[in-house]
Formats: C-alpha cells, structure tokens, sequence
C-alpha cells in the first residue's frame, strides 16, 4: 500500500473533517430517533469517521464524501440492528436496577438473597417478554436504551402521558407475573 504524498493526505484530512463537522448533526439526530443514547451515537459517529481516517487512501477518489461517509454510516446501524435482534431472539437482556428494585419493592422479596435474586431475574425477564407489545417497548427504551419519556415520545410520536402510563401498566403487570411466580 502506498502512502498518498503530504499534499494529498492533507486535503484528504481536510475534507474528512469538513465531512465530519456537516454531517454529525444529522447523524447524531438520525441515531437519537432511532432511540440510541447520547453516548452510543457519539460512539458509533466515532466508529464511522475513525474508519473514514483508515481508508484516507480511498478518501480523494470519492466526489460526494459526505454520501459515502453516509453509506458508511448506514451499514454500521444495519449491523447494530442486527447484533441487537440477535441478542433478543437469544433472550439476552439485562434488566436495570431501577426497574427491579421498583418492582421487588412493590412484590414485597428480599433481593438480598442470591438464589431469589437469580430466579427473580429469570421470572422477570419471563414477565417482560410476556407483556404487550406497547407496554413491553416502554420498558425496553427506558430499561435497555435508557431513554427518558421525552426522548421515547420524540422518537414514536406518542404522548409522555400515554408513554407514563404504558410503564404504569407494565409495571403493574410485571408485579402481577412476579406474585404468581411467589405463590407457586
């Protein structure tokens, strides 16, 4: 592999930043309604650019940079998307501490017990995956995404009223799916 002459590869690094500072507004946002954290969008951004750098070569033969740095982009969230449909389809999720202490509380269990606490996860995750689907996806962005009410509502267009009582909900059918796992 050659090395491009200073001239080049500082035009190439030139345009690469002019790229990055036009588009990450539009990406950041893109990746936000998308339902990702802050911190995962910067994060994949990041990704994204820093692979841009890696193939400076490839960066003064491409015209519209910004459409490639784009493309590039979308095969990077078509992968995020699949890691996370096969991490669901595997049944892998964490459930945040929040959430469990909430609905522990409201169950009444000691979580300080290991064994109760492993098989209490175990109903819970259960439990989640048993509710509806509306329901279950108010607990998954705040839970697994960590989204507030305002950034779902932003994302799906429905009402923080209607989102709050969707988690009411769920969480009322969590608790529900978790007595009946204590009385048996």
């Amino acid at each position: 592999m050659s090395q491009l002459p200073a001239l080049e590869r500082q035009r190439s690094q030139t345009r690469i930043e002019e790229a990055y500072t036009s588009e990450k507004p539009r990406f950041l946002s893109r990746l936000l309604a998308a339902g990702r954290t802050i911190e995962e969008a910067e994060d994949l951004i990041q990704d994204v650019y820093a692979e841009t750098v890696e193939n400076l070569q490839l960066v003064t033969n491409i015209a519209n940079l910004p459409a490639w740095i784009n493309a590039l982009f979308t095969r990077r969230l078509i992968d995020a998307w699949r890691h996370e449909r096969v991490r669901d389809a595997v049944g892998e999720t964490d459930v945040a501490e929040e959430i469990l202490q909430e609905v522990i509380a409201d169950v009444g269990l000691d979580p300080q017990d290991a064994y109760v606490r492993e098989s209490l996860m175990d109903a819970l995750n259960d439990a989640i995956h048993a509710l509806p689907v509306e329901q279950r996806q108010v607990i998954e962005a705040q839970v697994f995404g960590e989204l507030t009410f305002r950034e779902i509502a932003e994302a799906t267009g429905e009402s923080i009223d209607t989102l709050t009582a969707r988690k009411r909900y769920a969480v009322k059918n969590l608790s529900r799916a978790l007595r009946q796992w204590i009385e048996e």
